[in-house]
């Protein structure tokens, strides 16, 4: 068992708490800082969420979008990494304690804490929900999603009886954000492009992909120009676009919802959530610790300057927290309060005192794919779509991507993606037995206990 209170060395210590976006690039500026860093994540990658939806439609494999945490930072002699999860944060004795997978306990002791937590899933008080729409937040996620769309079409093309094959081939997207808008597409893609010429009994382009969403339009945070051209677009490739429509009941074989022309059943049995987030519960142990409020998606208010209220000492950054300006849950936001903060505490750390000035977010845009060389973008007001917003789209995503081996690897396997090649190379179902609804459901649950705490999604 670790102690340390009373042990401290004089330089000074740094825990970051999440291998996200944000506790990646918090330790990354502090790279020449005379300090200590420990990032203490509960998985061992870190994980570029916004492809999540590539590895569930058999585009790229997980390990290109998340290499080993220990690797991103190996070059960073000030770093350490550490496989645990956080259980409590004392506040006064500057204390966080984790145990590490094996429940041997660890007290950190720190001069600064970063907490970069991030979100996980929103059901909207229907929690039972995700036991049959299962939403994108993790590997474990990706790998189970896969498996139930490719395996919804090998019960397809084994079962006898065509309401059943119906059944099977019906996917229903909650979400019409980018990533409900991406997965659409990709699955219209696989449905009417990739699988036909593979299926003797069933034919593929003949599924059903309905995208759901409460809001009149999709992709509500773009320009009306972009959603216009997106629904266009996924309905040319045969999803059904239903706005203005709320989930009210999900089960293994259906869903309910409910629109201005009254409820409708939709019988499916794969089902995708992509509607809604909810604050890492470390947002609530802060807020508990502090005194403070979390708001009614869990997020813990912070100062101008990410620092909790009255605690100079103490950060939190990325979709965990709400802000005066109401930053949107993107990856660049945490990224941007992660470097903000690294430099501020760099510059503390060095004695310097003086009041910083506020973070403050530089958008540099929002962007999403509909399928193979469609997309839409808007970068600094340049609306652009189509081929030109698809090549843009690649290029933003692969620059961000860790590793020049996987970038080449991604690039790679997109190429092999589009029109003239309709060449998908992961297409593994790892589930066995994916409509086993206890099987999946026991998956899901070892999926949330053990994956990384995202930071944020674009």
């Amino acid at each position: 068992m670790a102690t340390a209170g009373h042990d401290r060395q004089e330089r000074h210590k740094v825990v970051i708490v999440g291998g996200g976006f944000g506790g990646v690039q918090t330790a990354k500026a502090l790279r020449k800082a005379d300090v200590d860093i420990t990032v203490i994540d509960r998985t061992n990658h870190h994980l570029f969420q916004p492809l999540l939806y590539q590895v569930a439609t058999g585009i790229l494999s997980p390990g290109l979008i998340a290499p080993a945490l220990r690797r991103v930072l190996k070059t960073q002699r000030n770093v350490r990494t550490l496989l645990a999860e956080v259980g409590d944060i004392d506040l006064e004795r500057k204390i966080v304690h984790a145990a590490a997978p094996d429940g041997q306990h660890m007290d950190l002791p720190y001069d600064t804490l970063v907490v970069a937590g991030g979100a996980t899933h929103a059901y909207f008080g229907h929690d039972e929900w995700a036991e049959h729409a299962p939403g994108m937040k993790s590997i474990e996620d990706a790998r189970l999603l896969r498996s139930r769309i490719l395996g919804a079409y090998e019960l397809a093309e084994v079962s006898q009886d065509p309401a059943e094959q119906e059944a099977y081939m019906t996917f229903v997207v909650v979400g019409a954000g980018p990533t409900g808008v991406e997965l659409a597409g990709q699955l219209s893609e696989l449905a009417r492009h990739v699988l036909p010429r593979e299926y003797r009994s069933i034919d593929t382009r003949k599924a059903r992909i309905i995208l759901l969403d409460g809001a009149p339009t999709v992709l509500p945070p773009f320009a009306k120009k972009l959603q216009k051209y997106t629904q266009k677009t996924l309905e040319d490739k045969g999803v059904e676009v239903r706005l203005n429509s709320m989930a009210t009941h999900i089960d293994a074989d259906s869903i309910t919802v409910k629109s201005p022309k009254g409820e409708e059943r939709f019988v499916a049995r794969t089902k995708v959530w992509a509607a809604g987030v909810q604050a890492s519960p470390l947002a609530a142990m802060l807020a508990k610790a502090t005194g403070s409020e979390v708001d009614r998606a869990g997020r813990l208010a912070v100062d101008p300057d990410c620092s909790l209220p009255e605690r100079h000492d103490v950060y939190a950054i990325g979709d965990m927290v709400s802000t005066i300006d109401r930053l949107p849950g993107v990856a660049q936001v945490a990224m941007q309060q992660g470097a903000y903060v690294g430099k501020l505490i760099a510059s503390r750390s060095r004695g310097d005192d003086t009041t910083p000035a506020p973070f403050k977010y530089f958008d540099k845009g929002s962007m999403a794919t509909i399928g193979a060389r469609e997309a839409v973008a808007d970068a600094r007001g340049l609306k652009v779509t189509g081929w030109l917003g698809y090549m843009l789209w690649c290029y933003v995503h692969v620059m961000f991507l860790i590793g020049w081996g996987n970038r080449l690897g991604t690039l790679f396997n997109w190429v092999r993606s589009l029109r003239f090649a309709r060449n998908r190379g992961h297409r593994l179902i790892s589930v066995r037995a994916t409509y086993d609804e206890g099987i999946a459901a026991e998956h899901h649950r070892a999926g949330d206990a053990g994956h990384e705490i995202p930071e944020a999604a674009s």
